[in-house]
């Protein structure tokens, strides 16, 4: 065998040597735990009013939007929101994403409280307590005019969520979504493992005398 032909077909064996490496390593990718949520199109767009949305993809995610109004002489309005876990087992992606995209709520208007998240064992909140007086601020204490949120989140350990930096994760909004929305919006976005979020609101207001 010439010296040329021996050359030529170990260069071959190595070029194939290594798609097979990288077929492998495409595989894999293939067949691991890969997490994503999404919003995307004309989702929400024009939108009025109250809106909540709680979207999750992955395991032992908790979620919650919460909202209280009063109103009244003594107005009052109380929110209150605890969770624990304890000995759940779970993996953590190797990819994880959250995305809002298109035009989602663009040109919308009111309350909007968002929660997305991408992974495991993320804890999220958005919470909203409003009270309005009607007897006028010469008239209500700051005791009987109150509006209060009080949120505790804990992962206890056990979950078994991975070691935190491998694979990637990654949260995006696109320039066109929300645009033009006018009120209050609440977004807890998150991609990962163990991840605690919250968005709090709280408003006392005396309504004026007439």
């Amino acid at each position: 065998m010439r010296r040329s032909t021996v050359l030529g077909f170990l260069a071959a064996l190595a070029m194939l040597s290594t798609g097979v490496n990288a077929g492998d390593d495409d595989y894999a990718a293939m067949l691991g735990y890969l997490t994503r949520s999404s919003l995307d199109g004309n989702v929400l767009q024009g939108a009025q009013g109250s809106v909540a949305v709680n979207l999750a993809a992955g395991d032992l995610n908790s979620q919650a939007n919460l909202r209280a109004f009063a109103t009244g002489k003594d107005a009052q309005a109380w929110v209150d929101a605890s969770q624990r876990t304890l000995g759940n087992q779970a993996s953590a992606p190797t990819q994880a994403q959250a995305t809002i995209a298109g035009d989602v709520l663009a040109g919308a208007h009111g309350l909007v409280s968002i929660n997305q998240a991408s992974g495991t064992a993320n804890t999220q909140l958005n919470a909203v307590a409003a009270a309005l007086a009607s007897q006028g601020i010469r008239e209500t204490t700051d005791g009987s005019l109150s509006a209060v949120v009080s949120a505790s989140a804990e992962v206890q350990p056990g979950t078994g969520a991975g070691v935190p930096g491998e694979g990637t994760r990654s949260v995006s909004v696109a320039a066109g979504a929300m645009q033009g929305f006018r009120g209050v919006l609440q977004l807890n976005q998150t991609a990962g493992s163990g991840n605690a979020t919250g968005n709090i609101l709280s408003l006392s207001v005396s309504e004026l005398p007439r």
